[in-house]
């Protein structure tokens, strides 16, 4: 079913100026509640990203309202039996995944050829929110009964106890790419009168694993080492491959979702149907994702950025690519995890 996402915007007066409320994601500790306060109170931080700290629970790291998010669904969050999961770190193709996932598993209700298919009128985040990011935050408790698929940027050690036998799809990323990503989204979300973070110190802090739910190593290690026990419930799948070969991709996809194309759908080009609309060009060229914005302050523009393989050699020198080259060869070494 399709859904209308609004944002209200309220604004609060301050002498003769008009200034729009602190975004939602740009919230800090003083908003939380005494108990999420006192909890975290006790947890290692360091400066975050963006305009709060981020804090190290269960062995990641996360930014504060994110952080109340975890904690409650991990709570209170109670799956059913077909739900399933979309898994990432953030900057990995997380808004392309929900895209392609979302119009796959509802083709027959909204064919990808439909002018009228809601993601040409709803960013893919609002289609498929976050577990942790949208639906636990604020202390509220969701209606999640109509619900299905579900995304989360969580590790493997911090997806709530209740999900035992969901299916997954996890999709990964060379985590050079993942930072610099990571390193202009970050920049792009703070507020016009905080200063930017420069690469250097961004890049030392993502190498010591402090980065939004980092390590993106450990992350990215968790769900392959899953996939390898049990490839029927999580598919593990690579940007660069589904770059090089969506089609391909796109098929395995749907055929794990439960899915399949029919030899119908093949010779109409549904297939070619789903790319194109979930396509970088298609979906970063809508209204849309130009002018809108999530119901938690982000304004939609800032998820699409350039979407290709390798843009992390217009930003790294040959040092820090060294540098990442190290770690990835210490911790994938022994898994066979090639990125």
């Amino acid at each position: 079913m399709q859904q209308t996402w609004q944002l209200t915007k309220q604004k609060k007066k301050m002498g003769s100026e008009t200034i729009p409320p602190t975004p939602k994601y740009l919230q800090q500790e003083e908003t939380l509640s005494e108990e999420v306060k006192h909890f975290i109170s006790s947890l290692p931080k360091e400066n975050g990203w963006l305009a709060s700290h981020l804090y190290q629970y269960q062995g990641f790291w996360y930014p504060v309202r994110h952080l109340a998010g975890v904690l409650s669904c991990q709570k209170h969050f109670l799956p059913k039996p077909h739900d399933i999961f979309l898994v990432s770190t953030p900057k990995s193709g997380t808004t392309w995944l929900k895209a392609i996932s979302f119009s796959l598993l509802h083709r027959s209700l909204f064919p990808p050829s439909s002018p009228s298919h809601p993601l040409t009128s709803s960013n893919p985040h609002s289609l498929v929110p976050f577990l942790e990011i949208h639906h636990y935050t604020d202390g509220r408790f969701p209606d999640l009964s109509s619900s299905r698929l579900f995304s989360t940027h969580l590790p493997i050690s911090s997806l709530p106890k209740s999900i035992t036998n969901n299916k997954i799809v996890y999709l990964c990323r060379n985590p050079k790419d993942i930072f610099v990503s990571l390193h202009h989204f970050t920049n792009g979300l703070k507020p016009i009168d905080s200063p930017v973070n420069s690469i250097h110190d961004a890049f030392d802090m993502f190498c010591r694993g402090v980065s939004l739910f980092g390590p993106c190593w450990d992350h990215i290690l968790g769900y392959w080492e899953l996939s390898r026990e049990d490839s029927n419930r999580v598919l593990f799948l690579k940007f660069e491959e589904m770059k090089e070969r969506p089609r391909e991709e796109v098929r395995r996809l749907a055929e794990f979702l439960g899915c399949p194309f029919t030899a119908e759908e093949e010779e109409k080009g549904v297939v070619e149907d789903v790319l194109k609309l979930c396509s970088f060009e298609g979906l970063s060229g809508l209204e849309v994702n130009r002018s809108g914005k999530l119901a938690s302050g982000e304004e939609n523009r800032v998820f699409f950025r350039r979407g290709v393989v390798g843009d992390w050699r217009n930003y790294l020198d040959q040092e820090m690519a060294a540098r990442f080259d190290r770690i990835a060869e210490e911790k994938f070494q022994a898994s066979g995890l090639v990125l």
